[in-house]
């Protein structure tokens, strides 16, 4: 290589970086800098059980990058599972207190319960990134392929997911569904009949809706995908560990919290009766830019 193509080369490499700089969103690369390769990701329960939320750490520790440390909340006031609107609407308070105590330190949020409860709240709120699971399987099966299959549990709950994926303008994108109304998802430990029913459905869906990839809702469900796609002959997706994933996505991508519409950070405004840290989380949106 003569002297001249080697300075011209030289000249185009500096360019390409002072391009990628102006692209990247203000503090981005500042922020990534400052990071480094570790970032902390909250996940929230906010239905009262245990179990649950011991099946989610477990999956989003093995779904993590190196270097991303995964912290955990459960709720102290609602029901043990939610599978009402009711329960729902319980669950969307704890939601917002326990982000409101938890996320302070934290680079992201993970919402561990499948229908994403709380999660536009929690969005608006919080200066972080806030990821549905639910939303994140939802996007990542679009991803993957054509037609998506659903495998949920509890014939009451079907409508609640029916909307939830419709609002999520997801609606036409949907195989068709099955559900199980087995309660051993929510006992410790694997168990076989219920592994040959999720099979069951997948490959239903699959050879008789014409599914390309299979959703398996439910928050007790985290780690069942990782286990069962050798019996499955399309991806069968683990909303939590893509909620995991697109979470550490987001931190790194290292954009902007809304300043204006429905996502910026909420007024002041008086709360009455609500916990110091739901007050102070409230507080501190207010200080936001807009």
């Amino acid at each position: 290589m003569t002297t001249a193509e080697s300075d011209r080369r030289s000249i185009l490499a500096a360019g390409a970086a002072l391009s990628l700089a102006a692209v990247l969103p203000g503090d981005a690369s500042a922020q990534s800098s400052a990071r480094g390769s570790s970032m902390r990701i909250l996940v929230v329960n906010a239905n009262t059980s245990a179990i649950v939320t011991e099946k989610l750490v477990a999956e989003a520790l093995a779904a993590a990058s190196p270097g991303t440390q995964i912290t955990s909340a459960t709720g102290t006031f609602g029901g043990r599972v939610i599978g009402s609107r009711a329960e729902h609407a319980i669950a969307e308070h704890s939601t917002i207190a326990l982000v409101s105590e938890h996320a302070a330190d934290c680079d992201a949020v993970v919402i561990g319960v499948s229908y994403d409860t709380g999660l536009r709240g929690a969005r608006e709120l919080l200066p972080i990134p806030v990821v549905g699971m639910t939303e994140a399987g939802l996007l990542t099966a679009c991803m993957l392929g054509g037609r998506i299959g659903m495998i949920a549990f509890g014939r009451s709950s079907l409508p609640m997911y029916q909307e939830l994926v419709n609002a999520y303008g997801l609606g036409t994108r949907i195989a068709g569904w099955r559900v199980l109304e087995s309660v051993a998802a929510f006992q410790r430990g694997t168990n076989d009949a219920l592994d040959r029913e999720i099979v069951a459905g997948a490959n239903a869906l699959v050879n008789e809706d014409m599914a390309e990839t299979v959703l398996l809702i439910g928050a007790v469900m985290a780690g069942v995908p990782r286990r069962l796609q050798p019996r499955v002959p399309v991806p069968l997706i683990d909303c939590l560990a893509c909620g995991v994933k697109q979470a550490e996505l987001l931190v790194r991508l290292g954009l902007p919290k809304p300043r204006t519409g429905s996502y910026a950070p909420p007024a002041d405004r008086e709360l009455v009766e609500v916990s110091p840290a739901i007050a102070r989380a409230f507080a501190a949106a207010s200080k936001m830019p807009r």
